[in-house]
């Protein structure tokens, strides 16, 4: 089945780097593309248009990624939306602590442009 690509990404990441490179993957697949450098741009973004998936990083100032998605999954509006996890962290516990909090995966950087389309896309099927 070919995957519809009017979905609606929306990349938080405090790494402008990050942000770019993956804004470039996925516009370049024909997705809609919502960019944010900290969780307050983000949640002022979620505020107009709801996301179909969230690429979040953990380490970021202020309120960190771990923050981000409990307050993700105590909202109502955006308690399902699915949050795939990008991190230079390779602490198992963190691993655990963001699936627990809701996370439908993690993927670790540097990051491997071809396994992360598919994580992306397999999540979005899911949506369908």
């Amino acid at each position: 089945m070919e995957l519809k690509k009017d979905y609606n990404i929306l990349v938080v990441d405090d790494s402008t780097t990050n942000v770019v490179l993956l804004e470039a993957i996925f516009y370049e697949r024909g997705y809609k593309i919502d960019t944010a450098l900290n969780a307050k741009e983000a949640f002022s973004i979620i505020e107009k248009k709801l996301p179909d998936l969230i690429l979040l990083d953990l380490l970021m100032p202020r309120i960190s990624g771990f923050d981000f998605l409990k307050q993700l999954r105590a909202d109502k509006n955006t308690k399902d939306t699915p949050v795939i996890v990008v991190t230079a962290s390779s602490d198992e516990e963190n691993f655990e602590k963001i699936m627990k909090l809701g996370a439908v995966d993690y993927i670790q950087k540097p990051i491997d442009l071809k396994y992360i389309v598919d994580k992306v896309e397999s999540v979005l099927k899911q949506k369908v």
